[in-house]
């Protein structure tokens, strides 16, 4: 239950944050409109991969603090690449 009510909110945001997208004259409006779409996918995309890892790491932290410091350095690459992967994405969305 609790997932649906966040994914009706974050449609809503979607539909509420493209509204200048089809205020657009001509065919651009479409095509703005699923950049932004994409650009939202992209977003839940990452923060649930970046959120995974962390959840991930603590539990494993928990289980074997004498390991905490390369668990966490793995976590910390881990979430730059996600990351750089991302922009990468938006930057493909928006273009």
């Amino acid at each position: 239950m609790k997932y649906y009510r966040l994914f009706y909110m974050t449609m809503a945001a979607f539909v509420a944050m493209s509204a200048p997208a089809f205020a657009q004259d001509g065919e651009g409006a479409l095509i703005s409109f699923s950049g932004a779409i994409s650009a939202g996918l992209v977003m839940i995309g990452a923060g649930w991969g970046i959120g995974r890892i962390g959840s991930a790491a603590v539990e494993n932290m928990a289980r074997q603090p004498e390991v905490a410091g390369q668990i966490q350095t793995a976590m910390i690459i881990a979430a730059a690449l996600i990351e750089g992967a991302t922009f990468f994405a938006l930057i493909v969305c928006f273009s």
